[in-house]
């Protein structure tokens, strides 16, 4: 078939509306195509797997929330770790500096009342004040020479020992005695022999007398803690026998806690009657007959943290006195903040109690017999229990605390 330029013959379409009908037919397919073929929108668009996804979907957002909400709350804890061991490193950094001010006091009042200055005092301000475990202050008298030397030949190292103890342990012991109502009488001259010869002895501003421990005791701390700076003072009777290593294994555990009062409470009936061991003259302000002390450590042993005997001295002219120097103790720290921790390994009995216990393994810190408030006879017996329950001389210098 043959195409012509001009209209068309017989049979044939000319190339004019040939033209023109693919035109139509291109413009009527347009028009069909956007009324019938419309695309489905991108949501309605049918996806593989999409009932699983949609279901697993809460549970993936669950699991997601839970991890959010477990990393959270172990970044709380950490949080909170955090603001408590500041707290406690503030407390101590507050404590240090108290101590400091105390001991300006101390220095201060010694030089305005003429008294001597300690030489430990004048070492450890011209060297700096070194970080002691603890001070160990033996409680004597001037008549309890046989008791001291009982004590020595025990659980208190001697000589090279005991400074190897000081700056290897960090562990000061004295034994703590004031002086008598005539100063540099025959008794002060015979201490200060004792103390020429084995120079373990802390000498306080203090008259001596059974009746006068109380202030003794407030002595004791605020002049231990204007010497040594140590995390605990402790303060022993002289017919206590102690197992140095194990104190020092209590106590250390305790150090980062702030105003510690460590000891066997007790709450013993007030006796009101005169002429009876113990008697308390203030027994009216414990209120009605028949009542009982407040919870306090017994007066064998008992041990404070750094901050408690900074608080002593700082007030030690308005602490009140009471006749016993533990209820004493017990009443200075009442309305403060202090954790009382009652510990029955400061108060074991003589053999075979003690003894029992250090076979079991379960050595204890200090020993003495309850009927004595001590040990009965101390200078021969204290043998017989260092023999018994001490905890042996490796347990001491192989200790880490």
């Amino acid at each position: 078939m043959s195409w012509r330029r001009g209209g068309g013959g017989d049979g044939g379409v000319s190339r004019r509306w040939a033209f023109l009908l693919c035109v139509g037919s291109f413009c009527l397919g347009l028009l069909f195509t956007n009324r019938m073929w419309t695309l489905p929108e991108a949501s309605q668009i049918a996806r593989p797997n999409a009932n699983v996804e949609e279901s697993s979907m809460p549970v993936a957002a669950e699991c997601g929330s839970k991890k959010v909400q477990e990393k959270q709350d172990y970044r709380d804890i950490l949080q909170v770790q955090d603001t408590h061991h500041d707290v406690q490193t503030l407390d101590k950094t507050i404590a240090s500096l108290e101590t400091e001010l105390s001991a300006a006091r101390s220095l201060q009042e010694s030089l305005l009342n003429g008294s001597p200055v300690s030489e430990e005092f004048k070492v450890s301000e011209s060297i700096g004040r070194r970080k002691y475990l603890m001070v160990i202050g033996i409680n004597t008298a001037f008549s309890s020479r046989k008791r001291r030397d009982s004590i020595r030949y025990t659980w208190m190292p001697q000589g090279e020992k005991r400074k190897k103890l000081e700056e290897e342990k960090g562990i000061i012991i004295r034994f703590v005695v004031g002086h008598s109502a005539i100063s540099g009488g025959i008794v002060d001259r015979a201490i200060e022999a004792e103390d020429r010869k084995h120079g373990d002895f802390m000498r306080i501003d203090h008259v001596e007398g059974y009746l006068a421990l109380s202030g003794k005791t407030k002595t004791y701390f605020a002049t231990a803690v204007s010497l040594w700076d140590a995390d605990f003072y402790v303060k022993v009777d002289d017919d206590v026998h102690v197992n140095i290593a194990t104190l020092g294994n209590i106590l250390s555990r305790l150090a980062l806690k702030p105003r510690v009062y460590i000891g066997c409470m007790k709450s013993g009936p007030v006796l009101s009657e005169k002429g009876v061991r113990y008697y308390e003259p203030e027994h009216w302000k414990f209120g009605e007959s028949g009542n009982k002390y407040f919870r306090h450590a017994t007066g064998q042993l008992y041990a404070i943290s750094k901050d408690l005997a900074t608080y002593i001295s700082i007030n030690k002219h308005i602490l009140h006195k009471y006749i016993n120097e533990d209820v004493s103790l017990g009443s200075w720290f009442i309305g403060l903040d202090v954790e009382h921790i009652d510990d029955k390994r400061l108060c074991c009995g003589t053999p075979p109690d003690c003894e029992w216990k250090a076979q079991a393994g379960n050595i204890c810190a200090a020993s003495f017999d309850w009927r004595c408030s001590g040990i009965c006879n101390s200078e021969g017996r204290i043998w017989e229990v260092h023999n018994k329950c001490a905890e042996g001389e490796k347990a001491l210098w192989n200790a880490t605390f």
